[in-house]
């Protein structure tokens, strides 16, 4: 098959998560002995026209110099780019800016496929104006595509009662790690099992300033790390209120994936704070590095850990959880066995790629 992959900042991933799916499947793919193209913008630094035997097209977004349309821009190239080369299938990574243009891709050869990303338009950064069009995007997605892709259980089931729509549920994977490096440790001042950590975007919808207030509410004076970029207005409204605990520490982003990986694989407890979106990259991240795992509650989260993590939906059960440590670890080697054993076989890349191929096998067989 001639496959086509849109709707990413590109690969090798130095962004997020429907990069690093990108950046797999499209390998896989390959190794599967297929064609596949992955599209990336024009400023990406990578610079060479193959990635493991991916080809890397890489087209115009000026997304930098005036901002969101220059999405609009990006994508429209892309896809365009993508359907003249008659690929057979075009995948495209997530519905925002992307789907405005789906009602006039109808003289297409290529079958459009769609990964519905979460619920975008829960996001509480944007607007009411922008809320609406992010809605009125996921509704010309589920629409016009000619097959969806649910990364979540509870994205399934939201698209049968939205949209009375069909999807197939293909979650993201992550690969298991199993080279920890208790040395790592020494460049954020910490020791093993001696600190708590979250990873996340600052932003409202991360639950993040309900996870602070709890660790508060508890008393805990154990270092508590917050890793994201926090150089935004909530980044800093959070630093501003947190300011006299000096446990709570603001490391900013960390892009190198090894040290992420130490850092939540020593560390004592792993907030999960996401709630908006499918199945989220970074909780499989911390799943593979047997973190010790207590979410927000939400059904998203809960379909990915099921019973085996412990939930919070305010700070006051953060706050109870950590004064009754001896229940919390009760379970410990429970839930880290029942975590990375979910990763091996249901999350990990192999087995998604397998997924993605069956069901592109599958609609063009139907064409």
């Amino acid at each position: 098959m001639r496959i086509a992959i849109t709707g990413t900042r590109g690969i090798p991933n130095n962004y997020g998560g429907f990069e690093q799916c990108a950046e797999n499947l499209a390998v896989l793919l390959v190794k599967a002995g297929h064609e596949v193209s992955v599209y990336s913008p024009d400023y990406h630094e990578y610079d060479k026209d193959e990635f493991h035997g991916v080809k890397i097209i890489k087209q115009w977004n000026p997304e930098k110099k005036v901002g969101t349309v220059g999405n609009f821009i990006y994508d429209y190239n892309c896809m365009q780019h993508a359907l003249k080369s008659e690929c057979d299938i075009l995948l495209v990574l997530g519905y925002t800016t992307a789907s405005v243009f789906f009602p006039f891709l109808r003289k297409r050869k290529s079958i459009l496929v769609t990964n519905m990303d979460g619920l975008e338009w829960k996001r509480d950064k944007w607007s009411t104006l922008v809320k609406k069009l992010a809605k009125w995007f996921e509704s010309l997605g589920a629409r016009y595509s000619d097959h969806l892709i649910s990364d979540n259980g509870e994205i399934k089931n939201y698209l049968q009662r939205e949209y009375k729509l069909d999807s197939t549920f293909i979650a993201y994977g992550a690969e298991v790690f199993s080279s920890p490096n208790e040395t790592v440790l020494a460049t954020y001042g910490v020791e093993a099992n001696q600190y708590d950590l979250l990873v996340a975007r600052l932003e409202k919808e991360n639950n993040i300033e309900i996870t602070l207030d709890g660790i508060v509410l508890s008393g805990e004076k154990t270092p508590f790390l917050v890793i994201g970029k926090h150089q935004t207005p909530y980044g800093e409204y959070l630093k501003s209120k947190y300011k006299s605990n000096d446990h709570i520490r603001f490391l900013g982003g960390i892009y190198n994936q090894d040290h992420l990986n130490n850092l939540r694989y020593f560390g004592r407890y792993y907030f999960h704070g996401h709630s908006v979106g499918g199945t989220n990259p970074s909780l499989l991240e911390a799943m593979a590095s047997r973190a010790y795992i207590i979410s927000h509650d939400n059904l998203f989260n809960r379909d990915v850990l099921g019973d085996q993590a412990w939930y919070f939906n305010s700070p006051e059960a953060i706050a109870t959880l950590l004064k009754n440590k001896d229940k919390l670890e009760s379970t410990r080697t429970l839930y880290l066995h029942t975590q990375l054993e979910k990763i091996k076989r249901e999350y990990n890349w192999q087995n998604i790629t397998d997924q993605y191929e069956a069901v592109f096998k599958k609609v063009l067989a139907s064409r």
